[in-house]
């Protein structure tokens, strides 16, 4: 867990991740934002370094329960959410049901994808058999030259290395288990957009124009969900833009979070 500011605060910044990654893929963000506010960015059950309780199903349900449980846990009682990729349908899910300790949302590459497709891998890991064998077959210099050839600049070798020293055998499963229930049983977009459309929540979206998985189409497409939404593309990132271009992203984030009480 990355955390920054006062850590005694009871409103604070939170960073949820996607697939892969963890809470090091906002420790930059995490510096920029604190101080004054508190900020916070945790691994999500088997991710990272953190090993899911027993019996943690590593169901969308289960991951929105542990959010709220970690806020118990952390003191936070107001939020400003931030979220990537996986991490959205993840933060949405409790976001719909907790309207009242959401202070604002900032979705990065990520939020209601109403008519999404799943990209090629995820179908793959939503099939059995099809999943288990891409996950035993997935080595370092697979995973590195999937995920970097597919962005518009790259990614730098270091993270992308990171992110593959925390894809092992706990993470591989959850991933499996978490894109099958999101196809199956997951709350859907359809769901989220009543509840989370009459709460108006303040809203930053920042979307790399040229990510692989989640087409930039879908930016403008979030004010289904938040009306007021703020929407960025940024021409030149990919999927993870708060690692291609930092210096705009946190631009981004510490302007909109200076306008949210």
């Amino acid at each position: 867990m990355f955390q920054a500011g006062p850590h005694q605060a009871s409103e604070a910044v939170v960073f949820v991740h996607g697939n892969p990654g963890s809470a090091a893929d906002f420790e930059g963000l995490v510096k920029a934002v604190a101080p004054p506010r508190r900020a916070v960015a945790f691994d999500l059950p088997d991710f990272g370094e953190s090993i899911a309780a027993p019996g943690f199903a590593h169901t969308q349900r289960e991951y929105a329960n542990f959010i709220g449980e970690a806020f118990k846990a952390l003191g936070i009682r107001r939020a400003h959410l931030v979220l990537h990729d996986l991490g959205g349908a993840i933060g949405l899910d409790w976001a719909s049901t907790h309207t009242g300790q959401v202070a604002s949302v900032t979705l990065i590459n990520t939020g209601i994808l109403a008519g999404y497709k799943w990209h090629r891998t995820a179908r793959g890991w939503q099939t059995r058999g099809v999943g288990e064998l891409l996950q035993a077959i997935t080595f370092r210099s697979a995973f590195r030259r999937a995920i970097i050839s597919q962005e518009p600049h790259g990614l730098p070798r270091d993270f992308v290395d990171g992110m593959y020293d925390n894809y092992d055998r706990r993470t591989r499963r959850a991933v499996l288990d978490i894109y099958r229930d999101l196809k199956k049983v997951g709350k859907t977009s359809k769901d989220l957009i009543p509840l989370l459309a009459a709460a108006d929540l303040p809203c930053l979206v920042i979307w790399g124009a040229g990510d692989p998985y989640i087409p930039v189409t879908f930016a403008d497409k979030q004010k289904v969900g938040f009306p007021s939404a703020d929407v960025h593309i940024l021409s030149g990132s990919g999927h993870w833009p708060m690692i291609d271009d930092p210096p705009a992203v946190t631009e981004l984030l510490t302007d909109f979070l200076a306008t949210v009480e």
